[in-house]
C-alpha cells in the first residue's frame, strides 16, 4: 500500500530556503534529461546562488530544453507569435540556458550535460568544456560518483499518488546505488504540474520517496511541447527503406524528428497497402530492398528510451499491439507462436508440454496461471482439488482427462493480462502526444510502462534471457550525421571535439542489436548535406571521430537504400556504401579506397548505382506524392495553412540570400520587382503598414518570394 504524502509546500522561496537548510551553502543537484525539470524551482536555486558569492551550486543533467532564438528580422517576426502560441508567453525559460548562451555563468555555478540540444551548443565554451560523454546506462553511476545532495524532478500527482511521468529514467537507480554504497540520500524535492499526464506502472512511485513535494496552487506553465518538423521527400525515402526492415512480430526502437516521422508514416502505409508500399520501394531502390513487407498481423513491441509521436500514431494504426511478459517461458511461447494471448483449445496441452504448467497443479502453477488471467482468481486449491467459482470442483492431477476437461473449457477465451505493449525510459513530443498520454484508459495506460533506464537501455542486470525474449526481432533505428564507408557511425561530435548532441543510448542499441540473436541495429542518414552553398557527401571515407566503431557495423540506410554490412569484409562494405551514396561522390571514394588498396582496381561502378541523384529521387517518389501518402507533414503541422506559405517562402529568401553576392542581388531584385504579398500574410508578419524603410524593405522581400514561390 502506497504510503501518504508527508511534506507538502504550496510556496515557492519556502522549499529554496528549507532545501538550504537542509543542504547548506553547496548545492550538488542531479535532474532529469528533457521535460522532467522542474524549470521554476531550479531558477529560484539558481538565483538564490548567483546572488550570494558564498554559495554554489553544481547541476548534473541533459537535454536542457529551450525555445528556439529567432534572429532579428523576418524570421523574428515569423517565429515570435508563433513561439508564444507554441509555448505560451510565460514560460520559464532556464536561467541558467540564458546566461550561458552568453557565455554569462557566475563563477560560483557549474552545468555539467552529458546530451545536450542538438547542435545548439557548437562554439560555446562553457557547453563544450563541461559536457561530458556518458552512455545513458552510466548516468546513474557516474552522478552517484559526484554525490548529490539535492534531487530535483517535476512529477504528476493523483490524490496522494505520485508518477515520474515523463522522467523515471534515472532517478530510481541513482537512489538504489547511492543506498547500495552507503552514500548519504540526496534530499529529493518533488515538484507536481498539474498538467503532466499521470501514467501508471514503474513510473508511479511511493510517496516516501520524496522528502518534500512542491505542489503549487492555481494555473501553471505550458509544458515544453516540441514543434513537429517538415519531412523532406529524401527523409520519406528513408523511412520507406528503413520500414522493409522492420519484422512483423518484433521490437521497434525509435527516436525523434522528421526521419522517425518518415518511418512510422511508412510503416502505417505498409501495414494499409503492402502491396503499393512494396512497389514504391522497388521503384526507389530495387537492388537494395528490405526483405519484410506484409501486413503487422502481430504488431510491434516498442522499446524505446525515448516515446515519442510516433508510437502514439503506430498505437492508433492498430501496429503496436505485440504484448511481452515477464516470464520467460511464456514469453517463449509466445515468441514460437506455441500459444496466443488468447486461449484456445491447444493452450493448455502446449502449456503442459513446455513445463510452463506441471501434470499436479500446485499453488505456484495457480498464482501463475491466475496472475497472467487464464484461470479465474476466484479458483482455490485445496487437498489437490480446484474449486471453481460456481461451486464445482475438479482434481488438480491433470494426467486425468476430466481435469483437463475441465481447465480447458475454463480458459478457453481467456485473454493474457500484465502484458506491455511499451516500455520507455522518458517520453517527449508535440502537444498532441501530451494529451494522448492523458487520456489513455484501460489497456492503452496499463500496456504502456514507463521505466528505468536500465531496464530499457541494456541486457545486463540479471534478466537477460528474459530481455533478450521479449526484444524478439528487435529493430534498434538510430540517426547519425555522417558514416564511413567502412561502417563507422559519426553521431555525436566532429573531428575537432566540439560536440553536436550526445552519445546517449545509440552506443547501448547498437551493442544489443549484436547480442540479440534476432536482433538488428540500423543507422539512418542523409547521403548528403548543404554547407556554405556547396553539396556534401555525409558518406566519407574516413574521419577524425566516430560514435560507432566500425566492429559494430550493421545496418545503414540513406535515401537511395540499405547497405547490409553486418559480417562483410571491407572490400563489400565499401561496395554496398556506394551503392547508396550519392552518385556525384561515388567516383571519389572508389579512388580513394582503391589508391589505399582496399577495393580490387578492377572494380567498377555498376550504371544502376549510378542513378542515385536527388532528380531520379523525385520522380520515383511523385506518385506516392500524387497519392497524398508522403507530405511534408505527415501527421500534421503546429503551424496553419497561411503560415505553412508563409515559411516555405523564407526558406526561399533564406536560400537566395545565404551569400553576401546573393543577398545585395536578391534585395535589389525585391526593390525593383514592385510584387506584394496578399494583405493576409502581411498582417500575419506585421508588414501591413510598414513604418520604415526596414519594413518597407521586408513587405518587397516577401512579395518577391511570395511571387517566385508556388504556395
Amino acid at each position: 500500500m502506497m504510503s501518504r504524502i508527508a511534506d507538502v509546500e504550496t510556496d515557492l522561496e519556502r522549499v529554496v530556503a528549507r532545501i538550504f537548510e537542509r543542504c547548506g551553502p553547496h548545492l550538488n543537484i542531479a535532474s532529469p534529461l528533457g521535460l522532467g525539470k522542474p524549470n521554476l524551482l531550479l531558477n529560484a536555486l539558481y538565483r538564490a546562488v548567483a546572488d550570494h558569492p558564498e554559495r554554489r551550486l553544481h547541476l548534473f543533467t541533459a537535454l536542457s530544453l529551450a525555445r528556439p532564438v529567432p534572429k532579428p528580422g523576418l524570421e523574428q517576426r515569423f517565429l515570435g507569435p508563433f513561439l508564444e502560441r507554441q509555448f505560451g508567453a510565460d514560460y520559464p525559460e532556464l536561467d541558467y540556458v540564458v546566461a550561458r548562451r552568453k557565455n554569462a555563468l557566475p563563477d560560483n555555478i557549474e552545468i555539467t550535460e552529458f546530451y545536450l540540444q542538438s547542435g545548439a551548443w557548437l562554439r560555446n565554451e562553457g557547453a563544450q568544456c563541461d559536457y561530458a560523454s556518458i552512455n545513458y546506462t552510466h548516468v546513474a553511476r557516474d552522478v552517484a560518483a559526484r554525490q548529490p545532495n539535492l534531487l530535483v524532478q517535476l512529477v504528476a500527482r493523483r490524490g496522494d499518488k505520485l508518477s515520474l511521468s515523463c522522467n523515471p529514467d534515472t532517478v530510481l537507480d541513482l537512489l538504489d546505488l547511492m543506498q547500495a554504497q552507503g552514500q548519504p540520500r540526496p534530499m529529493v524535492v518533488l515538484v507536481v504540474h498539474p498538467d503532466l499526464p499521470y501514467l501508471g506502472n514503474d513510473a508511479e512511485i511511493d510517496a516516501s520517496v520524496a522528502d518534500l513535494v512542491l505542489d503549487t496552487p492555481g494555473p501553471a506553465h505550458r509544458l515544453f511541447a516540441l514543434p513537429r518538423e517538415p519531412v523532406l521527400p529524401s527523409e520519406h525515402a528513408i523511412g520507406l527503406h528503413a520500414s522493409a526492415w522492420v519484422k512483423d512480430g518484433g521490437t521497434l526502437q525509435i527516436g525523434i524528428g522528421a526521419l522517425s516521422d518518415a518511418i512510422v508514416n511508412a510503416l502505417l502505409w505498409r501495414h494499409q497497402d503492402p502491396a503499393a508500399h512494396a512497389a514504391q520501394i522497388s521503384a526507389l531502390a530495387p537492388a537494395c530492398m528490405g526483405p519484410e513487407h506484409g501486413r503487422f498481423e502481430r504488431g510491434l513491441y516498442g522499446a524505446s528510451e525515448m516515446v515519442m509521436d510516433g508510437f502514439m500514431h503506430l498505437r492508433r494504426g492498430d501496429i503496436l499491439k505485440r504484448r511481452v511478459f515477464d516470464d520467460l517461458a511464456l514469453q517463449r511461447l509466445l515468441n514460437d507462436h506455441h500459444v496466443k494471448e488468447t486461449a484456445d483449445a491447444s493452450t493448455l496441452d502446449r502449456l503442459l508440454e513446455s513445463g510452463f504448467l506441471t501434470m499436479q497443479v500446485d499453488r505456484p502453477s495457480l498464482d501463475r496461471l491466475q496472475h497472467f488471467g487464464w484461470i479465474d482468481e476466484g479458483v482455490r486449491l485445496h487437498e489437490g482439488r480446484l474449486h471453481w467459482p460456481n461451486g464445482s470442483e475438479s482434481s488438480a492431477d491433470l494426467h486425468e482427462q476430466s481435469a483437463r476437461d475441465t481447465l480447458r473449457a475454463h480458459m478457453l477465451g481467456r485473454q493474457l493480462r500484465h502484458g506491455r505493449y511499451l516500455h520507455g525510459g522518458f517520453w517527449l513530443g508535440s502537444k498532441p502526444l501530451q494529451d494522448w498520454l492523458g487520456s489513455l484508459q484501460g489497456e492503452d495506460y496499463s500496456g504502456l510502462c514507463m521505466t528505468r533506464i536500465s531496464h530499457i537501455n541494456q541486457l545486463y542486470g540479471g534478466r537477460e534471457a528474459l530481455d533478450i525474449a521479449q526484444r524478439h526481432h528487435a529493430r534498434f533505428f538510430n540517426t547519425c550525421m555522417m558514416q564511413t564507408v567502412f561502417g563507422a557511425a559519426v553521431s555525436d561530435g566532429l573531428a575537432d571535439g566540439q560536440v553536436v548532441s550526445g552519445v546517449g543510448g545509440q552506443y547501448n542499441f547498437v551493442a544489443m542489436a549484436h547480442a540479440i540473436p534476432n536482433g538488428r541495429s540500423v543507422l539512418l542518414l542523409r547521403s548528403t548535406r548543404e554547407s556554405g552553398g556547396r553539396v556534401i557527401s555525409n558518406i566519407v571515407y574516413q574521419y577524425g571521430h566516430a560514435t560507432i566503431p566500425r566492429h559494430l557495423r550493421d545496418i545503414v540506410i540513406t535515401e537511395y537504400g540499405a547497405a547490409d554490412l553486418r559480417g562483410q569484409t571491407d572490400s563489400d562494405c565499401i561496395k554496398r556504401m556506394l551503392a547508396i551514396t550519392d552518385s556525384r561522390f561515388q567516383e571519389v571514394l572508389l579512388s580513394e579506397a582503391r589508391q589505399n588498396g582496399k577495393v580490387e582496381r578492377r572494380f567498377v561502378i555498376p550504371d544502376a548505382w549510378k542513378q542515385n541523384r536527388p532528380e531520379r529521387l523525385r520522380d520515383a517518389l511523385a506518385p506516392a506524392r500524387a497519392a497524398g501518402r508522403i507530405n511534408a507533414f505527415p501527421f500534421g503541422s503546429d503551424l496553419s495553412d497561411d503560415e505553412l506559405k508563409i515559411a516555405k517562402v523564407l526558406k526561399f529568401l533564406k536560400a537566395e540570400t545565404g551569400t553576401s553576392a546573393g543577398k545585395l542581388k536578391t534585395l535589389a531584385r525585391a526593390y525593383l520587382s514592385g510584387d506584394r504579398a496578399d494583405q493576409k500574410y502581411l498582417e500575419r508578419m506585421g508588414l501591413a503598414d510598414p513604418g520604415d524603410n526596414e519594413e518597407r524593405m521586408f513587405a518587397r522581400l516577401l512579395g518577391y518570394g511570395f511571387a517566385r514561390q508556388e504556395v
